[in-house]
């Protein structure tokens, strides 16, 4: 866990700059496929935060998790992330992931071993959630970083 711990922390000190680095007109070149927008990838990490948080305590306090996994596309266009001011996508990015940065430093290690299942998905640990969640962030942050 101390090496996504680090990969976490280094994103948080790297990456907000390059993010406000980015014109509000750039935000808006599609950046998957012709599919998503920066501004809707940034989104959608933010969905994902909101979605994994609630994962990371429960499963803290019940030794297990099982929930619904979440309708990705849905969830981006029911909040209108492109219509949404860049810099304030970026400013709730970064303080949601540096609570989260928090909440997962200071879990019980014991707990990275609760089962969860996410929807229909075979049950996996609350650690590897933890890892996958960073190692999705990294790649959608390289869909808008380049």
């Amino acid at each position: 866990m101390d090496a996504t711990i680090s990969r976490l922390s280094a994103i948080l000190d790297q990456t907000p700059a390059r993010l406000r680095a980015i014109t509000e007109e750039q935000s808006l070149d599609k950046r998957i496929e012709k599919k998503w927008c920066a501004k809707e990838i940034l989104g959608h990490l933010i969905d994902s935060a909101s979605n994994n948080h609630q994962r990371f305590v429960r499963a803290q306090l019940t030794h297990a998790y099982e929930g619904p996994s979440y309708s990705q596309n849905e969830w981006v266009r029911a909040q209108a992330y492109a219509r949404a001011p860049w810099e304030r996508l970026v400013d709730l990015w970064v303080s949601y992931n540096r609570h989260l940065l928090h909440v997962i430093e200071h879990m019980d290690r014991e707990t990275l071993e609760a089962p969860c299942r996410i929807g229909s998905g075979e049950p996996v640990t609350l650690g590897f959630v933890v890892t996958d969640y960073v190692d999705h962030m990294e790649n959608h942050l390289k869909q808008i970083l380049g």
